[in-house]
């Protein structure tokens, strides 16, 4: 049995209470005076009754008795006409009740459909298309008001848009290339005949692993940047099985060197389309996710599906118990669990948060559970596409 749910007080349902009482009370009003104008002028004729002959009175007693049956007749018929009228007018009180609030609905709904038309135009704006406007037609009224003020807003947006892309393509050049000449000058100072004391050499050496380090996190920046704020290029058809496949088999030494186990799950292909750059950068940052923040001897187990309107990526790893509201934050920037869950390898807390980005600009979803059992289920879900040919 399906619970009843109360509908939803909409704008539009307020306006029509409101309206609907207006015209009711107007109707009440209207029938109010019609029967007081009834009642008040009704006038009674001092007539006989149909089919009775008139009778001369004979002694002043039957006079009397006659006319208090006159009046008794009279005040029956009067009492008749005031129930017609009652009945009558409750009548056509329900009536108004229900044309009053057809009418209440016909007008708030004429009153609220230029507000309909701009709440489906906002809707189909986006941070791709902020280049549209709303441009109301009409009386320069609040609407149209409403209208400009929300046009003015999206000029704004893209504005800022499109200086946060700039900043993002002047980064990639400004910020790497001093990384590239100092790395170059380490490699310079590193490769001189002379022989280098060991103090230096190991100096040099952590100086340029840092300065890989930043070179990664920059890279993991500019990623994130482009995600959340630029348009998708170059959209192909993928298989999420193959892209992880390649992801596994780039990451072979690693997984071979912690002594895991990958559990591939026969599964179909899972076509989606999309950014093959950004996906494959998504599914990498999945199956790095999994090999660096795993047990020595730990295990991987990876599963693609198609099943309705998603194409799915899942991949588990074992471990000890997590904490589902620490693991629901690690979609965020620089969100990491505890360093008991890594082996102590580099990461910038980005990893997760670009795969969010990507699958969200995708028209998809990033989900994050804690396994009962312990350790970790990371689902990527996207919109499905027919299978390449």
């Amino acid at each position: 049995m399906r619970k009843w749910r109360r509908p939803a007080r909409t704008v539009r349902l307020r306006f029509t209470v409101l309206y609907g009482a207006m015209f009711l009370l107007s109707g009440v009003g209207l029938l109010a005076i019609n029967n007081l104008v009834g009642l008040g002028g009704t006038q009674v004729t001092r007539s006989a009754p149909a089919g009775v002959p008139p009778v001369e009175p004979a002694t002043l007693a039957a006079a009397t008795d006659r006319i208090a049956w006159l009046q008794a007749q009279l005040s029956d018929t009067h009492a008749a006409q005031s129930r017609q009228l009652l009945v009558g007018s409750a009548l056509a009180l329900a009536v108004m009740a229900v044309v009053s609030l057809v009418l209440g609905r016909v007008v708030a709904g004429r009153v609220l459909r230029p507000l309909r038309v701009i709440t489906a135009a906002t809707r189909r704006i986006s941070a791709d298309n902020l280049h549209e406007r709303l441009a109301a037609q009409g009386p320069a009224d609040e609407v149209k008001d409403l209208a400009d003020t929300i046009d003015e807003l999206l000029e704004r947006l893209e504005s800022s848009f499109a200086a946060q892309r700039r900043f993002v393509a002047n980064a990639s050049h400004e910020l790497r290339t001093p990384l590239a000449t100092m790395r170059a000058s380490l490699d310079v100072a590193l490769a001189k005949p002379e022989p280098v004391p060991a103090q230096t050499a190991a100096l040099a050496h952590r100086l340029r692993a840092e300065l890989d380090q930043v070179d990664r996190l920059l890279e993991d920046f500019l990623v994130l940047a482009r995600t959340q704020h630029g348009a998708l290029a170059g959209r192909t058809t993928l298989s999420l099985r193959e892209l992880a496949a390649d992801a596994l088999n780039a990451r072979a030494a690693d997984i071979a060197a912690r002594d895991l186990t990958v559990h591939s799950e026969s599964g179909d292909s899972a076509w989606t389309r999309g950014s093959r750059t950004l996906l494959t950068r998504m599914i990498d940052n999945v199956v790095d996710n999994a090999v660096t923040h795993n047990h020595e001897g730990g295990w991987i187990r990876l599963a693609t599906s198609t099943e309705g309107a998603t194409a799915r990526l899942v991949v588990e790893t074992g471990g000890p118990v997590l904490d589902q509201e620490q693991v629901d934050r690690l979609a965020q920037p620089f969100q990491r669990l505890g360093a008991d869950r890594t082996h102590s390898g580099p990461g910038s807390g980005l990893g997760l948060s670009i795969v969010a980005a990507v699958a969200a600009a995708h028209g998809g979803s990033l989900d994050l559970r804690a396994r009962p059992e312990g350790g970790l289920r990371v689902a990527v879900s996207l919109p499905p596409a027919q299978a390449a040919a």
